[in-house]
């Protein structure tokens, strides 16, 4: 393992967390890029005062798209600082006073991170800027983009309205080799039945009233790029069987011509509902179905990547304050504890909303809190899960392994709720060790897949 300790020399009590470890120092900013231009580090940390301080080199180091992971070591970090510099990169943040055990852990899991970036290569890079995420559940999508991304398949992308569908199409055009060419959007349910076929096909002059010229439509507009169709759910039935030979042949028709036009373009759909009950209810072509859902990205609800939503509303309160213009507002600890504990039945697009309100309506006001935020009756404050008091063994008995895990589960995700995320806090809540924690959160992870 090799690593770059940049800042604040090491103190006496690192010694153990940085045994076996080949180290090499930078006492500046300066030094430390100077160091990262002449070879590749498995991983870095910054150790500074103030989490402040740290800001300018990951800036930098974000700048160069460097594959290595940093870790960054201050003193007493707060949650909202502990967010902005996961935001410009920072694998984890430390506190000065974590204990050589942890400090060891996340060095090992920096360069786990650091390989995996190497493998992915600097191709990742465009598309995964695109979107906010370090939860299991986003790390899957992440995989599936960084496989899918480059070939020409077509891709579905399922998940509840405001999962950010757009988004993870956005991130295919650009890990594909298509990636200079068009990305253009179609949403299904936009345009009435009658329109929706010149606008995907386009049409010729004299083609119906009203088509005065000749007008391509988005296949001929996406040539050589990506076609993303939204809410494909909704195509009529009649216009499936077209999409369906586009998709096969690689061909079609404008409205009111004979004439075969050749596109190379590739599909990538979605849509907030199952397409198989779709095809069940004789509401969807099988056929197309199956064309369609060559490869399959789930997108997670919010309220089941809570882990991810500080991350998120820090973003956002940075996009809005830089839109608008505003000094940047940071989100108090009371302010994050409940957007945590909210339920988003409309996901991070609701989320995003919720934020730039919030900025805009709190005036002068440099934090954010949680009374700033007015969030609607229909995801009201999910409770925590409740332990329970009791277990009756039923007549017909029960799966013991699978009972205990529903209760371990329940249990941790009590502590990571309450803790923010942080697996040192939630392990100490629990009387464990870190190490013991993420043990446990593999082996539960492993019996959900």
């Amino acid at each position: 393992m090799n690593i770059l300790w940049i800042g604040l020399t090491p103190g006496a009590g690192d010694e153990a967390a940085l045994r076996g470890v080949s180290v090499e120092a930078a006492s500046s900013e300066a030094a430390a890029l100077l160091q990262f231009a002449k070879k590749r580090f498995d991983a870095a940390v910054i150790n500074v005062l103030e989490a402040s301080d740290a800001v300018g080199l990951l800036s930098e180091l974000r700048r160069m798209d460097l594959p290595t992971a940093v870790l960054v070591r201050c003193r007493s970090p707060r949650m909202d600082e502990a967010v902005r510099l996961i935001r410009l990169g920072a694998f984890h943040v430390l506190n000065m006073t974590a204990s050589a055990e942890e400090l060891h852990a996340s060095l090992r899991a920096a360069v786990e991170d650091s390989r995996r970036r190497s493998v992915c290569g600097a191709g990742g890079a465009p598309w995964r800027s695109l979107l906010v995420g370090r939860s299991r559940a986003m790390d899957r999508v992440f995989e599936m983009i960084r496989l899918a991304g480059p070939r020409r398949c077509t891709v579905l992308i399922t998940g509840e309205t405001g999962t950010g569908k757009e988004l993870v199409a956005r991130a295919l055009h650009r890990a594909s080799p298509r990636a200079q060419g068009p990305m253009v959007a179609l949403n299904c349910t936009a345009l009435p039945e009658n329109l929706l076929e010149a606008e995907l096909f386009g049409h010729v002059r004299g083609a119906f009233t009203g088509a005065t010229n000749h007008r391509a439509g988005r296949f001929e507009q996406a040539h050589g790029g990506t076609l993303f169709l939204d809410e494909v759910a909704d195509m009529p039935l009649e216009l499936q069987a077209k999409l369906l030979r586009v998709l096969q042949e690689r061909e079609f028709q404008r409205l009111g011509s004979s004439e075969n036009v050749r596109v190379d373009v590739r599909v990538v759909a979605a849509c907030n509902v199952s397409l198989r009950d779709r095809v069940r209810a004789g509401a969807f072509r099988e056929d197309l179905y199956f064309r369609l859902n060559v490869v399959q990205i789930e997108l997670p609800p919010l309220r089941e990547r809570r882990e991810d939503i500080a991350l998120l509303a820090t973003h956002f309160v940075e996009r809005v304050c830089s839109r608008e213009d505003l000094p940047l507002k940071r989100l108090s600890d009371e302010a994050l504890d409940r957007l945590t504990q909210y339920a988003w039945p409309g996901n991070v697009r609701q989320l995003e909303n919720a934020v730039e309100s919030a900025v805009v309506l709190s005036g002068d006001r440099e934090t954010l809190d949680a009374s700033d935020f007015r969030l609607p009756d229909d995801g009201a404050i999910s409770p925590l899960p409740a332990l329970a008091p009791g277990i009756a063994v039923p007549d017909h008995g029960l799966d013991f392994e699978k009972t205990i895990g529903q209760i371990e589960r329940t249990i941790l995700t009590q502590a990571l709720l309450k803790a923010r995320g942080n697996k040192k806090k939630a392990a100490d809540m629990l009387r464990l060790k870190r190490t013991t924690l993420a043990a446990k959160l593999k082996s539960l992870e492993a019996l959900s897949v």
